[in-house]
């Protein structure tokens, strides 16, 4: 095994053994050590498939873009709270065809599962760049309409939009 594999597969075991612990609400040794089987496994299974543009990403973006999407998730929560308790229930759902720009299928996976995350909104499908979004009314499609909250992928994904 060549240093560039073995450099590859500890630092996707060290990824993925970090999100177990952060998902686990189990400390013991049998459960950490299956954790880090499991890491092994999986970082194993995804290394020979190429350079993984994860690596290349801007990590301290992502990490502005989550309290970001946080904040936006709290805001359409009560958007769709207000039109649920509305005594006219003003709900006008649609479905949005959206091409993204983004170029990283990882950027576009985060794009269509942050819409998701986002009450109000559900990606229904993803092919390529291209996404069909339900939305349950205009304000709660503003984020991916908007252009924002693809600006702000793109920015830790290094693309232009």
């Amino acid at each position: 095994m060549n240093f560039g594999i073995l450099r590859k597969l500890c630092f996707k075991t060290l990824v993925f053994f970090s999100i177990w612990l952060m998902l686990s609400e189990s400390f013991t040794g049998f459960h950490m050590v299956l954790g880090l089987v499991i890491s092994i496994g999986i970082a194993w299974l995804n290394t020979e498939r190429g350079e993984s543009s994860l690596v290349n990403v801007h990590w301290w973006q992502i990490l502005l873009y989550v309290p970001w999407l946080q904040w936006r998730i709290l805001q359409s929560g009560l958007h769709v709270s207000y039109l649920i308790l509305h005594p006219r229930l003003p709900i006008d759902p649609k479905l949005i065809g959206y091409r993204t720009q983004l170029n990283d299928e990882f950027a576009v996976v985060l794009l269509a599962n942050s819409v998701t995350l986002t009450p109000g909104t559900i990606t229904a499908e993803v092919r390529d760049k291209e996404m069909i979004v339900h939305a349950i009314d205009d304000n709660s499609a503003d984020d991916l309409t908007s252009l924002r909250m693809e600006r702000k992928i793109a920015e830790a994904f290094e693309v232009r939009t």
